[in-house]
C-alpha cells in the first residue's frame, strides 16, 4: 500500500518536471485509483460476503480491558495489546495483528452513536 503511494507520489512529481509523458502518468494514475478502489472496497466486500461470521448479526463489544465480538454461535474477545495497528475505511474498522494478518469489522455491527465511540476507543487504545 505505502508502495503504490510512493509510486503515484513519483509519478506525480517526474510529470511536473516533464519526465514523463502524459499518457504515462495517466496510466499510473489510473494504476493507482484500480488499486485504491480495490484495497479500500472490492476487497473487503469480497471476504465479507465469504465469510460465514458476517452473516449472522454481530454485536460488538470495546471497552477498557479490550475488544469482543459475538454472534448466535458465539464469541471471541482479544486483548488491545494483541493488535499492532487499525486503520479504517468507508465500511469497516480493519484491526491489524501483525503486517499480514487483521480482522474486519464491519461498520453495521455498532447502532447509532456507538460507531464514532468505537473510533475514540480504537484511537486511544491502539497505534495508528
Amino acid at each position: 500500500m505505502i508502495l503504490i503511494n510512493v509510486y503515484a507520489v513519483l509519478s506525480a512529481f517526474l510529470y511536473y518536471l516533464k519526465v514523463i509523458s502524459p499518457l504515462a502518468f495517466l496510466l499510473s494514475s489510473a494504476l493507482w485509483f484500480i488499486l485504491m478502489i480495490m484495497f479500500w472496497f472490492i476487497l473487503p466486500t469480497i471476504i465479507y460476503r465469504k465469510s460465514n461470521v458476517f452473516k449472522d448479526n454481530l454485536r460488538v463489544i470495546l471497552d477498557n480491558s479490550g475488544f469482543e465480538i459475538e454472534n448466535r454461535k458465539g464469541s471471541r474477545s482479544w486483548e488491545w495489546k494483541s493488535f499492532s495497528t487499525w486503520m479504517e475505511s468507508p465500511y469497516f474498522f480493519h484491526l491489524y495483528f501483525n503486517s499480514r494478518s487483521f480482522f474486519i469489522i464491519p461498520k453495521e455491527a455498532f447502532e447509532g452513536d456507538a460507531e464514532h465511540e468505537a473510533r475514540n476507543i480504537l484511537k486511544e487504545k491502539i497505534p495508528v
